[in-house]
């Protein structure tokens, strides 16, 4: 673990560790894990890791096989098209009350991790761009303190995250556009309805990439 996890709960270290594994595509979709393999990986206790599996089970991002084995569910095009519509109805919503209720450091805040996303796309870290996309969204979610939809929001990113991987992982960052460019503007201007319009077309930009990749498989 990390010297930020050491200062956490280990519980709460453990489920943030391996969230983050699904979240940035570590874990591919279909693939096994167990207790005894995660405690193995982490160096952690039983108990906090079964924890964190029973609470990611609960949140979607997993799923019980039996024999104390989960998965990380494979996408479908009518799971897609599920999590597109919850996306699309949670997600501009939040970056609308964000723009509304700004601090004068959010602007700020996502530029430098928007050109973290930028750098990971330049090299062609999938991992890193995985992971900055997340903290941008992120970072502009809790701008809105709205915690009810903000959870949810993760529990849909957890869900839908792991195919985004196997898009990059087949074509690469270069083929990643965004509207991180237009929400950042929307925002400046105290636009909050244009905020939210660019984290619509953000939102339906990635999963069209999901969809046509599920379509050809």
């Amino acid at each position: 673990m990390t010297a930020t996890d050491a200062k956490r709960p280990e519980h709460e270290a453990i489920y943030q560790r391996i969230r983050d594994m699904i979240l940035f595509g570590e874990v591919a979709p279909g693939q096994g894990v167990t207790i005894l393999g995660l405690t193995e990986k982490l160096g952690a206790g039983m108990t906090p890791v079964r924890e964190a599996i029973r609470r990611l089970t609960a949140e979607g991002a997993l799923e019980a096989q039996g024999n104390r084995r989960v998965i990380v569910p494979v996408m479908t095009l009518e799971k897609l098209d599920q999590i597109e519509f919850a996306r699309l109805s949670i997600e501009p919503r939040l970056a609308e009350i964000a723009a509304q209720k700004q601090g004068p450091g959010l602007v700020s805040d996502l530029r430098a991790l928007d050109a973290q996303v930028d750098a990971a796309i330049e090299v062609g870290s999938v991992e890193q761009y995985l992971e900055q996309n997340y903290r941008f969204h992120f970072r502009l979610y809790a701008e809105a303190r709205a915690s009810i939809l903000q959870k949810i929001a993760l529990s849909l990113w957890l869900q839908a995250g792991p195919s985004l991987r196997i898009v990059c992982g087949r074509y690469g960052t270069s083929n990643l556009p965004d509207k991180h460019d237009e929400a950042m503007a929307a925002l400046a201007a105290g636009d909050a309805a244009g905020a939210a319009q660019a984290i619509s077309e953000d939102i339906r930009q990635g999963l069209d990439q999901v969809r046509a990749t599920l379509a050809r498989s």
